[in-house]
C-alpha cells in the first residue's frame, strides 16, 4: 500500500470535514469566472473549499492550472486544487508534474479514475498511479464500482454497465493506496430528470463508510438536481467532499445564454461571476462548512 499522506492539504482537509460532520463544496470549474467566484464564496463564508478540474482543463491550456493553484494559495481560507476524472494514465503523470510557483504540486489530489475497466485491471492500474501521485505528495481518489453516466469534460461512460460499489470492494482499493473513494450507490453523472427520479442506496452508502473506518474518506459524485436533503443524508453517512456542477453553475449558464451579445462582456463576465457565488455560498451554509476555515 502507498503511504498515506497526512500532511497534504486536501487529506488534511477532508479529515477535518469528517470529524465535523460537514461537507466541503468541491466546484468543477471550466473559467476563470468560476474560480474567482467560488474562491470569494470560500472567504466570505469563511469556508474550505476544494476546486475541480477535469482533464479538459489541461488539455484546453495549462494556464487555467496554473490560475488556480496561484488562486487557491492566494485565498484568506484553505482551498485546494483537485484533478477530476483523470482517466489516462499519461494526463495523470503530465498534472502530477506541474508545480504552483511555490514549487509544491499545482494539484493538491488527483482521481484516478480507472473505473471503465474491469475491477480487476482497475485495481492493477489504480495501485500504481497512487503510488506514482504519493511520490510526489499528491493525494489519490478512486471509483469502486462504475458511476454511470457522464458530464461536460468527462468521458461518458453510458456504454458500459453502472456497477454499485460493494462493502467488499472497499477493502481491495483502499488496499491501493487511495486516500479518497467515490462510490456508487444509485447516484448517476449528468441528469435524474427530476429529483424524483434520484434514488439512492443509504443502506449501501452506510456500510461502505462503516466498512472504510476511516481509512478513505467518502466524496459524493453526481448531485446535480439534488435538493439539500438529500445532501445532509449523504453528510450524515460518511461523505466529505461534495462535488456540484449544475448545482452551482445553472443560472450562470442561463444568464449567460441569455445576455451574450445584449450586454457588455465586462458586465457578463461579473454578473455571471456574482451568479457564480451565491450559489456557492448557498450551499455551504446547506453542508455546513461555512464557519469552518
Amino acid at each position: 500500500m502507498a503511504p498515506s499522506l497526512p500532511s497534504n492539504r486536501a487529506v488534511q482537509m477532508l479529515d477535518a470535514a469528517s470529524a465535523g460532520r460537514y461537507g466541503v463544496l468541491g466546484v468543477v470549474t471550466y473559467n476563470l469566472e468560476t474560480i474567482i467566484a467560488c474562491i470569494r464564496a470560500a472567504e466570505a463564508q469563511s469556508s474550505p473549499l476544494q476546486i475541480l478540474l477535469f482533464p479538459w482543463a489541461l488539455k484546453y491550456s495549462p494556464l487555467v492550472v496554473d490560475f488556480a493553484a496561484h488562486a487557491a494559495r492566494s485565498a484568506k481560507v484553505p482551498i485546494t486544487v483537485h484533478m477530476d476524472h483523470a482517466q489516462d494514465p499519461d494526463i495523470i503523470k503530465q498534472a502530477s508534474r506541474i508545480l504552483a510557483a511555490d514549487g509544491t504540486p499545482a494539484f493538491d489530489s488527483i482521481m484516478v479514475d480507472m473505473s471503465h475497466y474491469e475491477k480487476e485491471e482497475n485495481l492493477r492500474r489504480t495501485r500504481e498511479l497512487v503510488a506514482w501521485c504519493h511520490e510526489r505528495g499528491i493525494a489519490a481518489e478512486a471509483e469502486p464500482g462504475r458511476i454511470e453516466g457522464g458530464e461536460d469534460g468527462v468521458k461518458d461512460t453510458a456504454e458500459l454497465e453502472g456497477m454499485m460499489t460493494t462493502a467488499e470492494e472497499v477493502d481491495e482499493f483502499v488496499g491501493t493506496g487511495i486516500d479518497f473513494l467515490a462510490p456508487a450507490f444509485g447516484n448517476v453523472h449528468g441528469e435524474y430528470h427530476g429529483v424524483e427520479n434520484i434514488r439512492l442506496d443509504y443502506d449501501r452508502l452506510d456500510s461502505i463508510h462503516e466498512k472504510a473506518q476511516g481509512r478513505v474518506q467518502i466524496v459524493l459524485h453526481g448531485t446535480n438536481e439534488f435538493p439539500p436533503d438529500i445532501m445532509r443524508k449523504c453528510i450524515d453517512r460518511g461523505v466529505t467532499r461534495i462535488n456540484v456542477n449544475k448545482l452551482v453553475l445553472s443560472e450562470y449558464n442561463e444568464y449567460v445564454a441569455q445576455n451574450t451579445g445584449k450586454v457588455p462582456l465586462t458586465q457578463l463576465m461579473e454578473k455571471g461571476t456574482d451568479l457564480i457565488q451565491q450559489a456557492c455560498e448557498r450551499w455551504m451554509e446547506h453542508i455546513g462548512s461555512s464557519g469552518k476555515a
